[in-house]
């Protein structure tokens, strides 16, 4: 069959949770907005969308939208013409897809779930949804533990046959990869103005109106960045070039160092840390799969490893911080130590005393 075009495509990116999983760092910046190997999350997505071809976006926007458009503009540095559509109130995904229809210009719209880090090749899915003259497509991903989420079998053709919840003994490892393509007359079915579920609601009312919904199924890169450990995780395969994205433009190493960031000597960067730009490391340091804000202080001799340092934090000497999240201008007191997912706010100060801390400060 012919190639399909994708310039004849839409683009619809959801971005309007407040990534509570994610606070404290998300009191300051909407998820999608972290930095996450030096460029907010939501770049290494566009600049994927925009290597694929397609050239119009809608961001459905609501926590703190405005700052997606301080980013991004009109798109046209990234290659790209985005439009925004602000959502009032939480509508779910299939209510934010309806949300931004009076936008879509063509046929066709791909959906993205914009916490999620992928390396699906996006023509390889639109062709998919052409040749099987699908009426919606899903990105479905195997994964090793299905147990854990929802599973979508499919047959033969790769119709898909049912969505079916959590389950000790699932039929299949596929599962939503929260990516997919629609045609636009099954976009207009979807309810308007109330909160819609596509997965528990949008998906079994098609499936049950024999409406043909195929899975694009493949081994590609996934993570759901929705918690920290996954944060951490996903910084680290970026940088590391485990996770593909062309905003990086082929860097594959151990660390990224941004430009004004010092390094003293001395000081060690390994598994996929980045530090950020204006941010100062002493010597001695240990960072090891680390995500280091812009403009963060790490002091000499301190250990941190797959933990987040907050914009403007201070790490005060000989800190171990261990699958920690410290919130943006927090201060670390010399010798204090914060492990098993220690969170700190904020602003928040602790003094110099060699305290081991394990739980929210």
């Amino acid at each position: 069959m012919s190639d399909f075009d994708p310039k004849k495509v839409d683009a619809v990116v959801l971005v309007g949770g407040k990534g509570t999983r994610l606070r404290p760092l998300t009191l300051s910046l909407p998820k999608p907005m972290l930095p996450t190997a030096g460029f907010p999350f939501l770049t290494h997505l566009l600049s994927r969308i925009a290597a694929a071809g397609i050239e119009h976006v809608v961001l459905g926007t609501s926590y703190k939208a405005a700052v997606f458009e301080n980013e991004f503009g009109d798109g046209s540095k990234l290659g790209l013409q985005i439009e925004y559509v602000f959502e009032p109130e939480p509508l779910g995904t299939g209510g934010g897809i309806a949300n931004v229809s009076e936008k879509l210009r063509h046929d066709t719209a791909v959906v993205f779930n914009g916490d999620v880090l992928s390396g699906a090749d996006l023509g390889e899915l639109l062709q998919f949804h052409h040749n099987h003259d699908a009426q919606v497509s899903m990105h479905l991903v195997r994964v090793s533990d299905p147990r854990a989420f929802g599973s979508v079998p499919t047959d033969s053709d790769g119709r898909v046959t049912a969505f079916l919840e959590k389950t000790d003994d699932p039929p299949t490892d596929q599962i939503n990869a929260g990516c997919y393509v629609f045609d636009r007359e099954i976009i207009d079915r979807i309810p308007r103005g109330r909160e819609v579920s596509v997965e528990r609601e949008v998906f079994p009312a098609l499936l049950a109106d024999d409406v043909k919904i195929c899975g694009y199924v493949d081994a590609s890169y996934w993570r759901d960045m929705g918690t920290p450990e996954d944060f951490v995780r996903g910084s680290s395969d970026l940088v590391r070039g485990l996770a593909p994205s062309p905003a990086l433009g082929g860097h594959r190493g151990e660390s990224l160092v941004h430009d004004g960031a010092s390094v003293a000597p001395g000081a060690v960067l390994v598994g996929g840390t980045v530090v950020g730009r204006g941010a100062e490391i002493g010597p001695g340091v240990r960072l090891d799969g680390a995500v280091i804000f812009d403009g963060a202080r790490v002091e000499a001799g301190s250990m941190i490893e797959r933990s987040i340092i907050g914009f403007g934090a201070h790490i005060g000497p000989r800190a171990l911080i261990r699958d920690g999240v410290i919130g943006d201008g927090a201060v670390i007191g010399a010798r204090c130590e914060l492990l098993r997912g220690a969170r700190v706010w904020p602003g928040v100060v602790l003094p110099d005393c060699g305290i081991r801390y394990s739980s929210d400060v």
